[in-house]
């Protein structure tokens, strides 16, 4: 059976995926009656084993090439911001999406697979094409690397290529990429660890355009041996342009630093529109080492070492290719390492250059202010400029990147879980993100697909903020009350340049707003703003009709459709989003204002409850006017139903709504929209994009559980095909609440069952897919993070807690702040808690610590220490939580540690 039609098959798998040997089955056996009538088994039938392995420290994911893991991994291992390229399973550089093509989709493809719902008669990336399909290593250029081993006089060559080791093994650890060689009776180990600098809190260091091969070799054979690591890069600047115009030289040269030697790979012309192109520039190879052997062209060369590269390479035409040669005599047990830095300059984005009819993803009739130059040509003039400066500040940008990668990891959380409410983002790290000249961040939904930065979308996305939380401060200030505010009425538009608000992104952008509050150092940022975002929070008012605090006016959503009537998700999110306006009044002292905020947030909080609670889960009612001629989720169980209570838990506003009619919402979402295998519900409810198969598990984003007859409304509405998919982003909202809450198993089989979606046997783990690649809503996984930790932060009140759900005796995790990062670790018994609180990089200024103690103890005396300097400190307890508040604020500096003792 062809591979699409097997997927599109509906065939009743468990939770297995494809059968891989590295998937337990998870779920199990079900029968066809479990799947008449509403098509989703009640009973879950989750294996105990299984189970109780979410909850198991473990170790790194590892991919190897002998369970065939390794084809589709496709890391993002550029710079955030700067471009794409992706190092593979095998260590091979592919896609080099950094000619500024923007096009749908990290690699472009169409399936001829019909889908009614959306009257198209095939399928792109929009659909999922590279999640029913996914690409291997594609490339525009020829680059590798390869080891020569010279043993009693025979020489050994093995590319680093799949086809020439016996076993190769992927540890997906981003930002770094760890790949190891093996073949028996071959004399050397070989490890690549492949990263950009990525520096959390340095989005100027972590946009470099660059990526890093570090390559060690370890001689484990009993003789002395001569190794040489070979290195290549082809030329192929405007290599799209070509296609139309030639009229353009390549050309190389070898260029020596101080700090760095190696190939420079440039394009010559005189034609104004070449050197407008957006794939018009330069690139560099260089290597760490001043002994290298550098060829400016292997092709052309004459020199025995040249022909030794040439030969590997497959065709080139008369296009130069760069190499390198570093030489080493290694006795037996030596280790060696070898740093190559692979850097790019292409400089024009050219959002508003390309043609009219041509213009990427809804672009058509707009013009996106400052889409002109990359951001990092405001740094560098090219691509030998940025590896000359990555090559001088080498041990540092090395050092701190590693730095954060063994913080980020070493925790008492388990390792799948740690890499998967990470890894997505990596997504800044693809053309789905670009930063312009004038600082601008700029997202896409997804690659190439609906231009940004799209409020109803990037408003789930938590990643950004605790990580670069410069970017996001900068979007709300230069965008979302800038670019996209509308000063008559605060009216904050969807995407910038683009007319029109969004109901959700207008509520979800000021709890954004709140969030960059909490992310930043001081409360400049919540004064200078304050007159915009308190008339953004009066339009969320305005929007309740009938007074009641529900939102009921007509407005575009996250669903792509106007929807009418009183929309549980949707009330609820505005509530959030006032309660956030609430907040930021009474920091403002603006009592009249903070006092109708509150007035609000009780009303539709007491309303929701009372006329939106079916009496199991939250619904949407009917606008009495026009009933279900309009689409909605209306009766049906809606996976965003108490967002707004999730959006809470993420910047410490508490609740906004009943914990007893909250789980209740939350179990009906177990009980009703999640499967360990969507297969049999997704063959009866037909319809929707591939994002995810049968054998997935995965969370509906509606169901019907009443089998009600009509239950979207306009039947004919292309929206209503969105019920019965599975997107990553929203499932990863509903894991961080359901962790919030406590239910901390139901949310690690919700967000384990993402990552097995996403397992390296079935497709690439990096590229969570919806609505084109690498989407940025998946980066709400993150938000899972910050449940697990319980963490919260309020950075210029110096406010800072935590409240672990998995394993509080004995817990360690990472944290982000406003100026730094580190590590915090707790020992929890029944009456007592010792905290440590260690700075790892930057510093934490601090007046407040929360800590949640076990329900016996009560707390008697604390102690606080910074470096073994004592810290006057008051506490109050109430409930499990203990508030510690010092006389003065306190600044801990990088490495040193908080020491708090509650005894």
């Amino acid at each position: 059976m062809k591979r699409r039609n097997f997927l599109r098959s509906g065939s009743m798998l468990a939770a297995a995926g494809f059968f891989s040997p590295g998937l337990p089955l998870v779920a199990g056996p079900f029968t066809q009656e479990e799947f008449t009538g509403t098509y989703f088994p009640f009973n879950k039938k989750l294996d105990h084993l299984w189970l109780k392995q979410l909850y198991e420290r473990g170790s790194a994911t590892t991919y190897k090439k002998s369970r065939n893991e390794l084809q589709y991994i496709g890391m993002p291992a550029g710079g955030i911001c700067a471009g794409g390229v992706y190092v593979g399973g095998d260590g091979r550089l592919w896609l080099w999406d950094i000619f500024n093509q923007n096009q749908m989709g990290a690699i472009p493809k169409v399936l001829p697979i019909p889908l009614k719902s959306f009257n198209i008669k095939q399928i792109d990336n929009i659909e999922g094409t590279l999640y029913l399909d996914p690409s291997t290593q594609i490339t525009p250029l020829q680059q590798g690397f390869a080891i020569a081993v010279t043993l009693n006089d025979a020489t050994y060559i093995k590319k680093l290529k799949e086809t020439d080791w016996a076993e190769i093994s992927f540890e997906a650890t981003y930002p770094v990429a760890t790949i190891t060689y093996s073949d028996p009776g071959f004399p050397v180990e070989v490890t690549l660890r492949a990263f950009s600098p990525f520096i959390p809190g340095n989005a100027l260091e972590s946009g470099l355009p660059a990526t890093i091969q570090s390559i060690a070799v370890k001689n484990i054979s009993g003789d002395a041996i001569e190794v040489d690591i070979m290195g290549w890069l082809e030329n192929k600047m405007l290599c799209y342009s070509e296609k139309t115009d030639k009229d353009f030289s390549r050309v190389n040269a070898v260029v020596k630093e101080e700090h760095i030697r190696g190939i420079h790979l440039r394009c010559h012309t005189g034609k104004e529109t070449l050197q407008k192109a957006p794939d018009f520039g330069d690139m560099f190879l260089g290597t760490l080492a001043g002994d290298a052997t550098c060829m400016a062209d292997v092709i052309s060369g004459k020199e025995e070492n040249a022909y030794r590269i040439k030969g590997m390479l497959g065709n080139t035409g008369n296009d130069p290719v760069g190499g390198i040669i570093q030489s080493y005599h290694m006795q037996s047990q030596m280790e060696i390492n070898a740093d190559f830095i692979l850097s790019w300059f292409t400089p024009n984005i050219c959002f508003d250059c390309a043609p009219e009819d041509s213009k990427p993803g809804n672009l058509k009739g707009m013009t996106v202010k400052g889409a002109d130059t990359h951001f990092y040509t405001t740094q560098f003039k090219s691509s030998a400029d940025v590896a000359a400066y990555i090559a001088k500040h080498y041990d540092k940008l090395k050092s701190k990147t590693f730095l954060w990668k063994d913080t980020w990891y070493d925790s008492s959380l388990p390792w799948w879980f740690l890499e998967r409410t990470f890894v997505n983002i990596s997504t800044l790290a693809t053309t789905t993100t670009h930063r312009f000249r004038s600082g601008r961040y700029y997202a896409w939904e997804g690659i190439g697909c609906c231009h940004g930065n799209c409020t109803h979308v990037y408003q789930y996305a938590h990643a950004v903020s605790r990580i670069f939380p410069e970017l996001e401060r900068d979007t709300r200030e230069r965008v979302d009350l800038g670019i996209g505010y509308n000063e008559k009425d605060g009216m904050i538009r969807i995407r910038g340049e683009a007319t029109g608000p969004s109901v959700d992104g207008q509520a979800g952008t000021i709890l954004r707003i709140y969030r960059e509050h909490q992310m930043s150092r001081d409360d400049i940022f919540l004064k200078k703003n304050w007159p915009k975002i308190k008339k953004a929070v009066i339009f969320i008012m305005n929007l309740d009709k009938n007074n009641d605090g529900m939102e009921d006016t007509p407005m575009e959503n996250t669903l792509d459709a106007q929807w009418h009537g009183e929309i549980a998700w949707i009330v609820g999110l505005c509530i959030a989003g006032v309660r956030a306006g609430q907040a930021m009044a009474e920091e403002m002292e603006d009592k009249a204002f903070a006092k109708r905020c509150a007035d609000y947030v009780v009303k539709g909080s007491r309303n929701m409850e009372e006329q939106l609670f079916n009496g199991e889960y939250f619904i949407h009612r009917a606008d009495p006017e026009i009933g279900k001629k309009e689409i909605g989720s209306f009766n049906t169980c809606h996976i965003d139903q108490v967002y707004g209570q999730s959006w809470a838990w993420q910047v410490n506003l508490g609740r906004i709504l009943s914990k007893e009619k909250t789980m209740s919402a939350l179990k009906a979402l177990w009980k009703y929209n999640y499967m360990p295998d969507v297969g049999p519900y997704i063959k009866k409810h037909t319809g929707g994009r591939f994002y995810a198969l049968a054998g997935d598990g995965g969370m509906v984003m509606n169901t019907n559980p009443g089998n009600e007859e009509n239950p979207y409304g306009n039947a004919r509405a292309w929206q209503v095909a969105y019920f019965s998919e599975c997107m990553s982003g929203f499932e990863h909202q509903v894991a961080a609440h359901m962790m919030a809450e406590g239910m901390i198993e139901e949310s690690l089989v919700l967000t384990r069952s993402i990552h097995d979606r996403y397992h390296a046997y079935k497709r690439n783990p990096f590229n969570e897919i919806e609505c084109s690649d690498h989407y940025g809503r998946a980066m709400a996984s993150y938000g899972t993070f910050i449940s697990a930790c319980g963490f919260t932060y309020h950075g210029p009140k110096g406010q800072i807690g935590f409240s672990p759900k998995l394993n509080p005796e004995a817990f360690k995790s990472p944290f982000t702040a406003a100026e730094g990062w580190g590590t915090y670790s707790q020992q929890q018994t029944e009456n007592s808690l010792r905290a440590q609180l260690k700075m790892v990089y930057g510093s934490l200024s601090i007046q407040q610590f929360t800590a949640s103690l076990a329900s016996s103890h009560k707390a008697g005396s604390v102690e606080v220490l910074i470096e073994g300097r004592a810290i006057a400190a008051s506490f109050s307890h109430s409930g499990s939580q203990c508030v510690i508040s010092f006389k003065q604020k306190q600044v801990i500096p990088e490495n040193e540690t908080l020491y708090i003792t509650i005894i």
